[in-house]
């Protein structure tokens, strides 16, 4: 519309000017004459100065071009040479691994050891997949010196459902687990055996989905039911998501949590009467990364509020979440810190997963980690080996610490006996000093290394009861060739404390502290791959036989023998 106005506007203009142009030409007063050209103008061009002679050289030797002519000497020469065709030389190349969907592996050995796993997984098209599995780990025990049942069994089963679409994806699966262990840690064996069996079981279900560039970029579920034989039972449920918030031209992530733990015990370790405990957590952790040349760094908060139930009571929890690294000579040497904290929500299932001889008398409590500090540097020394050595200082109010429960001359419960564990809390500080060392060759050759000091300060509590001073732990993996293979590992626990009292009508005595000793745990194995599908292995654990105690009054079995197979397919 615009334009056309415009055009409009224009032609009016021109022929305006047009018609002015043309009234004052009717207007002239010049009058019109006719010129008669008589004769016309003819230019002429005159000769330039040109010079008549050409110029001659006095040179007294003038020089004259040689004619130079060129011939070709050649001799005729006998000869037999033929030359070969060329060829491009190969690369020897390595012959790929098959991988297979799905394994079944069977493994038996001393102490009437039985050890297998069944691994499943099918593709029902191109974006969907189901699996499961199915793993058995049991001994008879037969532990020297213990005159109480001492063997154990773990029976689990996992199914799973997956797809994979084009904008997301997402899994459900679900499981049940069968444990069954023994109280046989009683202090004094000599008197009349009794039954110290007890049970677990874990039912799960739960699911996770993933997104392709949208806000919400993942969730997952899990609820959880755990129990045991002595009318114990416990519920988790968890629900978490994270998105990105764009804000200006910067994007923040966050996550989202939401945490509720409710259960109950029969009784307590020393009254007849039931426990409870329940309390549900909401999350929010906002975190922003910032890249510059060498540097990274990630600045966040962990807000947390807690509500429990059972007591009545809330509280509001703020954390830092800081990170950062720098690179100050490429990957040989990065500099790395952080500060970070959080809610560590403590429950039954962990318990009895970290020691399986628990009470079932226990009073459950999240653990308030204040702050967890660190600063070390990392980086390579070669292409195929890496080191990491750091420092680290933590801050744990109502920290949970495995504690041996008293021996009561009145026991009413197969785990009365000075046998089992309960839980006590206490304000720890811990500072520790690890190094790591990785060494990766190839795909034939790897070696991990790892040492880790600790020292503990308690509030309320006169040890950090069971916890170590020294960690360290070796693991070696070698493909010696096409067939043969081998691997170790190697475990080293420095000191622990742990307590003993006993108590009764007429016995009572004061607390004694006990120190139990370090002990290394090392292990191997050799297999010898038959073909592709079939392989048979040979395993060895506690290869120094050291009778060593794991808990107070709970010594393990002696060197342990075992041999089976493996067979990988493919439906």
């Amino acid at each position: 519309m615009q334009h056309t106005f415009k055009h409009i506007a224009l032609a009016i203009f021109t022929l305006t000017v047009s018609i002015s142009f043309a009234q004052e030409r009717e207007n002239d007063t010049i009058d019109t004459d006719v010129v008669n050209v008589i004769k016309p103008y003819t230019p002429t061009i005159s000769d330039a100065f040109k010079i008549k002679e050409t110029a001659t050289l006095n040179d007294s030797t003038t020089g004259k071009k040689k004619v130079i002519k060129y011939n070709i000497f050649s001799i005729p020469v006998a000869s037999t040479f033929t030359p070969a065709k060329g060829k491009a030389a190969t690369v020897d190349k390595e012959k790929p691994v098959k991988l297979y969907d799905n394994y079944a592996s069977l493994g038996v050995g001393t102490y009437t050891t039985i050890l297998g796993e069944i691994y499943l997984n099918h593709a029902l098209s191109s974006t969907e997949r189901v699996g499961g599995y199915f793993s058995h780990h049991s001994s008879a025990g037969d532990i020297e010196g213990v005159n109480f049942d001492n063997n154990f069994s773990e029976t689990g089963l996992n199914a799973h459902y997956s797809q994979k679409l084009r904008d997301y994806s997402w899994k459900v699966e679900g499981g049940f687990q069968l444990q069954s262990f023994n109280w046989y840690g009683v202090p004094d064996q000599t008197i009349d055996v009794f039954d110290v069996d007890h049970a677990f079981y874990t039912a799960n279900f739960g699911g996770n989905i993933n997104f392709e560039d949208a806000i919400i970029k993942n969730g997952s579920v899990l609820y959880r039911r755990f129990g045991d034989d002595q009318d114990s039972g416990e519920n988790r449920f968890v629900l978490k998501s994270g998105f990105d918030v764009p804000v200006a031209d910067e994007v923040i992530n966050a996550e989202v949590t939401i945490d509720y733990l409710g259960g109950s015990f029969d009784r307590s370790y020393f009254v007849n009467e039931e426990l409870n405990y329940s309390n549900i957590n909401f999350g929010l952790a906002p975190s922003y990364q910032m890249k510059e040349d060498d540097l990274t760094l990630n600045l966040g908060l962990n807000l947390v509020y807690l509500n429990d139930n059972e007591a009545s009571d809330s509280k509001f929890f703020i954390y830092p979440n800081i990170m950062a690294s720098y690179r100050l000579v490429d990957e040989l040497l990065i500099a790395y810190g952080s500060i970070q904290g959080g809610l560590i929500q403590n429950s039954y299932y962990d318990f009895a997963q970290d020691n399986p001889f628990v009470s079932p008398t226990l009073f459950v409590a999240p653990t308030d980690q204040a702050y967890n500090t660190s600063l070390g540097i990392k980086g390579k020394l070669s292409n195929s080996m890496s080191y990491n050595i750091s420092g680290h200082y933590l801050a744990d109010n109502n920290k949970a610490l495995y504690k041996a429960n008293t021996f009561l001359g009145t026991a009413e419960e197969n785990y009365q006996h000075g046998n089992s564990f309960g839980v006590v809390y206490d304000d720890l500080t811990t500072f520790s000093v690890a190094g790591e060392l990785n060494v990766d060759v190839n795909r034939n050759f790897k070696l991990a290394l790892k040492a880790e000091y600790f020292a503990y300060d308690t509030n309320n509590e006169a040890e950090a009861w069971n916890l170590p001073d020294i960690k360290a732990s070796a693991f070696l993996d070698y493909q010696i060739d096409e067939h043969w293979f081998a691997g170790a590992n190697l475990f080293f626990v420095g000191e622990r404390k742990d307590e003993y009292r006993e108590e009764g009508v007429l016995v009572f005595t004061e607390p004694m502290t006990i120190t139990l000793d370090s002990y290394l745990d090392a292990n191997a194995h050799v297999g010898y791959k038959i073909s592709d599908e079939l392989s048979v292995f040979a395993k060895a654990n506690n290869i120094v036989n050291q009778d060593y105690n794991r808990w107070l009054n709970y010594p393990v079995q002696g060197i342990q023998f075992l041999a089976g197979a493996t067979f990988q397919f493919d439906f």
